[in-house]
C-alpha cells in the first residue's frame, strides 16, 4: 500500500468522527424519530448518500456526479428533516425553502459546466486511489454538514420562535449574496463562451469589482441563513454557527480563492493587465 493510501486509510475515521460529534452536538434538544435524533439522521445520511454514489464513481473512474451529488444531498437532508420534524414553523420552512433553491441552482450550473468541460482537473491524481477517492467524497459529507448546519438545527430543534427582525435581516442578505452569485457565475458563463475570449480572463461587470464575487455572494447567503436560525440556537446546538465560518475559510484558504488565483498567475502572471487588475481589483468583497 502507497504513503498516501495509508495516510488516507488514517484520514478516513476521523473524517467520520468529527461528523458523529457534530451530529452529537447539533442534535441536542432537536426532535427525534423513532427515538433518533433528526439532526442526527440528517447528517447520517449526507454521509451514505456519498458513499453509495462513490461506488460507481470508482468503478467507472468518473468525477462527473460530484458536485450534482452534493448539491442533491442538500435537497434530500433539508427536504427529509422538514417531512419527519414533528413540528413545523414558518423560520424552518423559510430556511427550508432557500437552502433547496440554492441547491438546484448551483447544482444545475456546477453539472452543466462538467459536462461541458468533460472532466475536473482537481480529480486526475486522486481518481485511481481507492481510500483518496473516498476520502473527497467523504468530505462532501463532512462540508454539507457543515454548511447546512444551521439551517438543519432551525429546522429540528424543540426550541420554536416566530418569524422576527433576525428572519427579515438575514432573508434580505440572503437574497443580496444569491443574486450577486447568481449574476456573477452568468457573465462568466457568458465570457468564457465568447470565442473572442479565448485565453483571456474576465474583468467586467461584477468581476471588476471583485476578482472572486461569486465566492463572496455565497459567503453571504449562508451568514444569512446563520442569521435566520441564530434566535433558535440553544445549548450545543450553537456549533451550528460554524457554518458561515466554515464557508468562508474553505473558499478563502482552502479550495476556492486560493486555487483559482493560483492558476490565474500561472497562465497570465507577468502581463500588465493582468498585474493591473490584481492591483485595483479586491480579492474577495467588492469595490464600491
Amino acid at each position: 500500500m502507497k504513503k498516501t493510501d495509508r495516510s488516507s486509510l488514517v484520514i478516513f475515521p476521523i473524517l467520520v468522527l468529527i461528523g458523529f460529534l457534530v451530529a452529537l452536538a447539533g442534535s441536542q434538544g432537536g426532535a427525534s424519530i423513532a427515538g433518533i435524533p433528526v439532526f442526527g439522521l440528517s447528517v447520517g445520511l449526507a454521509f451514505l448518500i456519498q458513499w453509495l454514489v462513490f461506488i460507481p464513481s470508482y468503478w467507472f473512474q468518473t468525477e462527473k456526479f460530484f458536485d450534482l451529488t452534493g448539491s442533491l444531498t442538500y435537497i434530500s437532508i433539508t427536504i427529509m428533516a422538514v417531512l419527519v420534524s414533528p413540528v413545523l414553523d414558518n423560520r424552518s420552512l423559510l430556511l427550508a425553502s432557500l437552502v433547496v433553491i440554492w441547491a438546484v441552482r448551483l447544482g444545475s450550473f456546477l453539472f452543466r459546466r462538467i459536462q461541458k468541460a468533460g472532466k475536473d482537473d482537481r480529480f486526475d491524481e486522486l481518481k485511481p486511489s481507492f481510500f483518496r477517492f473516498l476520502n473527497v467524497w467523504t468530505i462532501q459529507g463532512l462540508w454539507v454538514t457543515f454548511t447546512v448546519a444551521a439551517a438543519l438545527v432551525a429546522i429540528t430543534t424543540a426550541n420554536r420562535k416566530e418569524l422576527d427582525l433576525f428572519a427579515i435581516v438575514g432573508f434580505l442578505i440572503w437574497a443580496l449574496g444569491f443574486a450577486i452569485e447568481v449574476i456573477a457565475d452568468a457573465q462568466k458563463s457568458r465570457f468564457s463562451a465568447n470565442p473572442e475570449n479565448k485565453g483571456k480572463f474576465i474583468q467586467t461587470g461584477l468581476w471588476s469589482r471583485s476578482r472572486h464575487p461569486n465566492y463572496f455572494g455565497e459567503i453571504m447567503l449562508w451568514v444569512g441563513v446563520a442569521i435566520i436560525a441564530l434566535p433558535v440556537l440553544q445549548g450545543w446546538q450553537w456549533v451550528a454557527m460554524i457554518s458561515p465560518l466554515f464557508v468562508t475559510l474553505l473558499l478563502t484558504r482552502v479550495s476556492g480563492v486560493p486555487l483559482l488565483e493560483k492558476k490565474a498567475d500561472t497562465k497570465w502572471g507577468g502581463q500588465e493587465d493582468y498585474e493591473n487588475y490584481k492591483k485595483k481589483t479586491p480579492v474577495l468583497i467588492p469595490r464600491l
